[in-house]
């Protein structure tokens, strides 16, 4: 055999001039393989390979599953990576189809490995220290793939944590959690040939092309739009500019997956939405804030009924649309903004003002990346990120942010619908209270109101505002003791369990607390992590919180007091809601609606 020969079998390196891909004349297929371990020499579970079905894309295997996949390139042009010293090539005619890497400076010494661990990293020989140094490594976390399903948005922050968010014109498959994938909405509205358009979305990794996907090099933008117009099957297209050398067109045909957000570059996918949601995507709309402030919005993504905007100045928000059969005017509106945008505290999502235009009435959040507290403790993958001393910061944050509402902002405020869904967490993880849409604001002065419409969320209502519609501090302190309990355990309170099918999370907690295994109810994700005796007391504050009278639940800075210090705490007595309602209907007792208990809040409103 000849040496040369070597190169068609690279195992776990790849040297420039080496090719990945087929020969079609050999019908030798070459790819890069890891080792099993750094010791063992033998063939490991992690592949590198051209993908030959569909659009030729370069995927990272783990087994026979797709593990990380190169963003895709216009092929018939060479892209140079000055910063490595090379250019990447792609070849693909009657004798090959390969790609394969040629070295701009012949001096540096450089090659590809596949490790063990299933790291792709590009390593070059340093003649100064005499070793081996990093250039560059892939997958990071937030970059595995189709991390968020189909027709999502991967989203990474700078903290390189990651969220994900619609396509343009799709909507939540689950509305518990987003990373499931999503699905087109279901407006009755054909997407052939009835008015339909497309909506850009900048700077993405291209969604793969393994499913369904056609290149034409030749066409121009227009082109490209008017092709895939034609196809009904056509659910996007990207126009590529090949250096400056002209256009070319990829379009799809399949679901679009495995999209990443870049902050300066990539690609601009068009999305292709039904005439309602182009109208939707394409307006903007002016905003009030403060001394008559305007904001310029353009609505880049939407989870009905919560949408990611951003301002002029490039900064990403949340915006919710506010009902239509709120009680609320435009005035009222106004009012309640400025009065809610005048809170500050870091456990706070902070109001920017509102958006007002025809009937449209919307909310401006700050945008928070890590979306909401549920979506991780009640996912036992997401919730392994997070060990116990973050679920405890989590829960003081919260605390913290309770007690300013109650005590220390200038205006004393009852949230009223206080849940881990409204519980938002930033790019450090950091909690901050959101929606504010049902809050009261009382008197310095005043105990409690009452209210004749119940609006709240089944699961986190206490007993007196549930029966008899009043409500106070100690209201929202019961539906932080369920936040609490929920928090350590990892379950969501309205759950059936196998032992006890008749009992609430509360419940079941109770029962456990008086046998003195309340430690049995915690997550499985954080048991390694835990301080058995802080999270004990967690448990017995959360018991406290939801007692069945308002008067003996403690107050948020008692809450505070006794998470931050070793203090005797008092004997909980016996909390409401222990036992599921057999239908789980509570209709009758909260005046005929039930309302949302997903992390995309959809909570009716009523006038102050």
């Amino acid at each position: 055999m000849l040496l040369w020969q070597s190169f068609d079998y690279p195992t776990d390196t790849l040297l420039p001039e080496m090719k990945i891909g087929l020969n079609r004349i050999t019908g030798i297929n070459s790819f890069l393989t890891s080792w099993k371990s750094q010791d063992d020499l033998g063939i490991g579970n992690y592949s590198f390979k051209l993908n030959l079905t569909g659009f030729p894309e370069l995927l990272l295997y783990e087994g026979s599953t797709p593990y990380y996949r190169a963003s895709p390139r216009p092929w018939n042009t060479p892209v140079a990576e000055p910063s490595l010293g090379f250019t990447s090539n792609f070849v693909n005619n009657e004798d090959e189809i390969s790609y394969f890497s040629s070295l701009d400076d012949p001096s540096i010494v450089t090659r590809c490995v596949v490790d063990s661990s299933g790291l792709l990293q590009q390593i070059t020989w340093n003649d100064g220290d005499r070793q081996w140094k990093q250039v560059w490594s892939t997958p990071k976390l937030y970059d595995n793939y189709g991390n968020c399903g189909a027709y999502n948005i991967c989203i990474v922050d700078s903290t390189t944590r990651f969220a994900c968010t619609c396509l343009p014109g799709y909507e939540p498959k689950s509305l518990r959690d987003g990373s499931e994938g999503r699905v087109r909405k279901k407006l009755g509205l054909s997407m052939c040939g009835n008015g339909e358009g497309f909506v850009k979305v900048a700077h993405l990794k291209a969604p793969d092309t393994f499913d369904a996907a056609w290149m034409d090099m030749s066409m121009s933008s227009l082109e490209c739009e008017l092709a895939c117009l034609r196809n009904c099957s056509c659910t996007a297209f990207i126009n590529y500019n090949t250096n400056g050398k002209g256009f070319g067109c990829l379009s799809f045909y399949g679901e679009l997956i495995d999209i990443l957000e870049f902050t300066d570059y990539g690609w601009d996918l068009n999305v292709r939405v039904d005439v309602t949601e182009s109208t939707k995507y394409t307006r903007k709309s002016k905003g009030f804030l403060g001394k008559k402030r305007k904001l310029a919005i353009t609505i880049l993504s939407i989870a009905v009924p919560l949408f990611m905007g951003q301002l002029s100045n490039g900064q990403h928000i949340a915006v919710k649309r506010r009902s239509k059969s709120s009680g609320q005017g435009i005035e009222e509106l106004k009012n309640e903004v400025m009065l809610i945008a005048k809170l500050e505290h870091r456990n706070l999502v902070k109001i920017f003002g509102c958006c007002i235009q025809e009937e449209e009435k919307m909310l401006i959040y700050e945008y928070m990346p890590n979306k909401s507290l549920d979506s991780f403790i009640f996912y036992h993958t997401r919730s392994s990120l997070l060990n116990w001393r973050k679920h405890f910061e989590i829960i003081v944050g919260i605390t913290r942010g309770i007690l300013y509402l109650h005590q220390d902002s200038r205006l004393r405020i009852i949230h009223r619908d206080l849940k881990t869904s409204n519980v938002l967490l930033d790019g450090e993880m950091n909690p901050k209270i959101s929606d504010f849409d049902i809050a009261r604001i009382i008197k310095g002065d005043q105990i409690q109101d009452k209210t004749t419409r119940v609006v709240r969320t089944y699961g986190y209502m206490s007993p007196e505002y549930v029966i008899f519609g009043k409500f106070s501090t100690k209201s929202d302190v019961f539906s932080f003791g369920v936040i609490l309990l929920e928090i350590v355990s990892g379950k969501i309170n309205t759950n059936s369990y196998q032992n006890h099918p008749s009992l609430t999370l509360i419940g079941h907690v109770w029962e456990l607390w008086r046998e003195d295994r309340a430690l049995d109810i915690v997550d499985s994700s954080i048991k390694e992590s835990f301080v058995s005796l802080e999270v004990l007391r967690c448990i017995q504050i959360g018991l406290l919180c939801v007692q069945e009278d308002a008067t003996d639940r403690p107050t948020m800075l008692a809450v505070l007091f006794m998470l931050s210090s070793e203090t005797t705490l008092p004997s909980p007595k016996q909390p409401a809601f222990i036992f599921r309602s057999a239908t789980n209907d509570f209709e009758s007792i909260i005046g005929g609606e039930l309302y949302s208990i997903n992390d995309v809040t959809i909570t009716k409103f009523e006038g102050r």
